[in-house]
């Protein structure tokens, strides 16, 4: 089954309790996603391959190490997802981004694509989905179903928030696709909020109701 890694980094902990904290206006909010989408992509690119080259130091030829193998590629679930971007652009500028777009059918309650933008060549790419909230699992699983439809290969996934519910939804639908989060809360309410969670991280990024 994908494996869950909780990042339980200091910086990103502290951070967290500013994101959850109600008083928190939507300018600091933005900024603090924005931070920890960063601090979280350290984590989440720990074990890219490597290789080495040689390079001429001011002093002597060196052995060093770049990056080897897949590009990547950043996909935000539409629209909150934006709000962690560019946080990741700062760590991986060369990655290119795609979108996906999804909305709940009222009828099914299911997860319906409405727009999907990739880049083009998606085999070769190492995609990073991002949405702050995991809540009940449906969008994201959809949004993973849509890049591996295209011909993606490598996906993790990045959230914020978990609830374990959500955890559970994307281990059964995608086995192969490791979770990175920053807190797993204690449940969903019967609204499909996490609790405690953060609020609608959409409109509290984008300051709407």
């Amino acid at each position: 089954m994908g494996n869950v890694h909780v990042i339980d980094h200091p910086l990103i902990q502290h951070k967290i309790t500013y994101i959850r904290d109600k008083n928190t206006g939507t300018k600091e909010f933005r900024e603090l996603v924005d931070e920890v989408a960063t601090l979280m992509a350290f984590e989440i690119t720990r074990d890219m391959p490597l290789k080495e080259i040689e390079v001429e130091t001011p002093v002597s030829k060196a052995t060093s190490k770049v990056l080897a193998g897949k590009k990547i590629g950043i996909v935000p679930i539409l629209r909150a997802g934006i709000g962690m971007v560019d946080g990741i652009l700062k760590l991986i500028p060369a990655a290119k981004v795609g979108h996906v777009g999804l909305y709940r059918d009222p009828e099914t309650l299911k997860p319906v694509e409405y727009y999907l933008k990739l880049p083009s060549d998606v085999q070769e790419r190492f995609f990073i989905v991002v949405d702050p909230m995991l809540a009940t699992g449906g969008t994201a699983v959809e949004a993973i179903h849509s890049l591996k439809k295209r011909g993606a290969k490598q996906i993790k996934l990045m959230c914020l928030i978990a609830a374990p519910e959500g955890v559970e939804v994307i281990q059964e639908a995608h086995p192969d696709v490791d979770i990175y989060v920053a807190g797993v809360d204690e449940k969903l309410d019967e609204k499909g909020y996490i609790v405690p969670g953060l609020g609608d991280a959409g409109d509290r990024l984008f300051g709407t109701k």
